[in-house]
């Protein structure tokens, strides 16, 4: 098949729901990919992988945002396999410790800052300290590089993370989360509602100056972390006060949500977004591609497989994806790709034989 649009079209089209001249394929390559992997692989660059792969990538821009805080702080130090970050105010610090995990190339939090309710109302402090804005330097960067791309692959920026998501994942830590909303709600929302303030404003700044084609939340969102009437409670409502500021502003909001979605899909069709990332099917999420058109039938769907799959022979992925492909009424607003972060272990050999395969599949659009 010869291709009559770029990626940066296709993607555009996918997402806007719009026939495409073929199916986009994203491999989700981490950053020390190559690393894993014999000569020549090794010593390419992720984007020269992709290219040899033929792979429809995105790129995530720099922001252009910075946040002030007149009595407060947030600084955040790198050493070795440790990252610090140390929240202040009034002479109180609260830290959160991350390690970087060499295999999958991301950090996980090893100590969270909040573990009292003193800690709650002492973030809460920090976050109303806070002010929002635009940071020229860091918009221009960005503008140069969505400009050094140009058509070969469509840009992001990152808005961040909504509250309840950001409160379980890095300020709290799962167990504690739960506790700690249970026992003083009243806290935990005050912190909440000074966290949907800064994220407001940073919707507000980039769905008005940023120079990305979409713009993303990065929500990891899973029944197994929170539940569904947890998620109508606070997710839904916050993304869909910034899901109008972007949508008003005739931009297309994306959320990332790598977990398990098929308790929450009647939710997410209700949300004003343009479509969900790292739709992740069984058995490590729990919900086809077919269950997320059927339910959410004005929503991309950027995923299809999961890591498990990546693992298998790629005749073996071509079966399972058309299986998902085949269930569909039509292929309008789907993106196949590796979901979450592909596994290192998948060759790319494989990789590129699955992609040659889905740029041959007959879309229905």
């Amino acid at each position: 098949m010869i291709d009559t649009m770029t990626p940066r079209e296709r993607w555009k089209a996918a997402v806007r729901m719009e026939p495409v001249d073929r199916l986009p394929f994203w491999a989700k390559l981490p950053g020390n990919y190559p690393g894993f992997h014999g000569i020549p692989f090794s010593q390419m660059t992720v984007d020269a992988l992709h290219d040899w792969i033929g792979s429809d990538p995105t790129i995530h821009l720099r922001t252009g945002i910075r946040t002030l805080y007149r009595r407060a702080s947030v600084n955040t130090v790198t050493e070795g396999e440790f990252r610090k970050t140390e929240y202040r105010i009034g002479g109180q610090c609260l830290t959160l410790v991350s390690q970087i995990d060499r295999a999958s190339f991301s950090w996980h939090p090893v100590r969270f800052p909040v573990r009292t309710r003193e800690d709650i109302n002492i973030l809460a402090d920090i976050f109303d300290d806070s002010t929002v804005e635009v940071d020229p330097d860091g918009l221009a960067e960005a503008g140069e590089q969505s400009r050094r791309v140009g058509e070969r692959t469509v840009t992001a920026q990152d808005i961040g993370e909504s509250p309840l998501m950001v409160w379980v994942e890095w300020l709290a830590g799962i167990e504690n989360a739960h506790y700690l909303l249970n026992d003083f709600p009243a806290d935990v929302e005050r912190l909440f509602e000074a966290i949907h303030r800064d994220l407001l404003r940073k919707t507000e700044i980039l769905s008005e100056h940023g120079p990305a084609d979409v713009l993303y939340l990065t929500e990891n969102t899973s029944t197994t972390l929170i539940s569904p009437d947890q998620y109508r409670r606070y997710c839904a409502r916050h993304i869909s006060e910034y899901a109008r500021i972007v949508r008003n502003a005739g931009r297309h909001l994306i959320l990332h949500m790598c977990g398990h979605l098929k308790g929450l899909l009647p939710d997410l069709a209700r949300i004003p977004v343009s479509g969900f990332e790292a739709f992740t099917t069984p058995t490590v999420g729990n919900t086809t591609i077919a269950e997320g058109r059927r339910a959410c039938p004005d929503k991309c769907l950027i995923g299809g497989t999961n890591a498990a799959l990546w693992l298998e022979p790629a005749e073996t992925i071509i079966t399972r994806i058309e299986v998902e492909l085949d269930a569909l009424p039509h292929h309008r607003g789907i993106v196949v790709s590796s979901a979450g972060m592909l596994p290192q272990a998948c060759s790319p050999e494989t990789v590129r034989r699955v992609a040659e395969w889905v740029k041959g599949y007959r879309a229905v659009c």
